[in-house]
């Protein structure tokens, strides 16, 4: 199963940068951090990708309501109308698909917020892995400088090196923030007694909305109730 991004970020975020320093150090080599600072940028592609994934659901989401809000008025026109011509059984109809849309709509909204929600978290773990690629670049920086000083017999790139990793140090609580992925909500399962009593309390629901605004409608136009 592939690796979800949060949890891709959080890993990336929480890996120390001093454990990279030290084994450039040790192998005398640069490519442990390009490779992990390649890692970084494939990470920051992928939540691009998810947030503009979140974003499109989300916009979709509202093009739907939109479009249910047309619905809904016009169902409204049609149960009159047909209230007005005498045909009750038709006007109670359009108002039982009213309510079904509304519960649709309902539904876009949840997604809607959800949607939303990622797109923020997706915000945060894209900005704390710009600068967690900061940070090891400028770590990469001072390995090579350090690196040329010591081929020269020189001390100072050393010094700039451990100057970085304590700014790394000092860091890495800063991180912690976008180290938490998408949370998810537990549900359990109640008996099926239970499920179907709460069907039956929505099918009773909606059937007195129903009649609520079958009644409304004719009260309107001066019908008999």
């Amino acid at each position: 199963m592939a690796e979800s991004v949060f949890l891709r970020v959080r890993r990336l975020l929480s890996a120390r940068i001093e454990d990279s320093v030290d084994a450039m150090e040790r192998a005398n080599s640069d490519g442990t951090m390009r490779e992990a600072i390649r890692e970084v940028d494939r990470a920051m592609d992928e939540v691009r990708r998810d947030r503009e994934g979140a974003m499109t659901r989300r916009l979709q989401a509202g093009r739907q309501q939109d479009m249910i809000a047309e619905k809904l008025a016009k169902l409204t026109e049609q149960a009159r109308f047909a209230l007005g011509e005498g045909r009750e059984d038709l006007a109670e109809g359009a108002l039982m698909r009213q309510v079904d849309l509304e519960e649709q709509a309902a539904r876009l909204e949840r997604l809607k917020d959800l949607s939303r929600e990622e797109e923020a978290k997706l915000d945060e773990s894209f900005t704390a892995l710009q600068a967690r690629k900061t940070e090891m670049e400028e770590a990469l920086a001072a390995f090579m400088i350090a690196r040329q000083d010591a081929a020269m017999g020189g001390d100072s790139g050393l010094e700039n090196t451990r100057d970085i990793e304590t700014k790394i140090r000092n860091a890495e609580a800063a991180f912690d923030r976008a180290m938490t992925g998408a949370g998810g909500v537990g549900f359990t399962r109640g008996d099926a007694k239970a499920i179907n009593s709460v069907a039956e309390i929505q099918t009773m629901q909606k059937s007195a909305t129903v009649a609520d605004r079958l009644a409304a409608l004719k009260r309107e136009g001066g019908l008999a109730a």
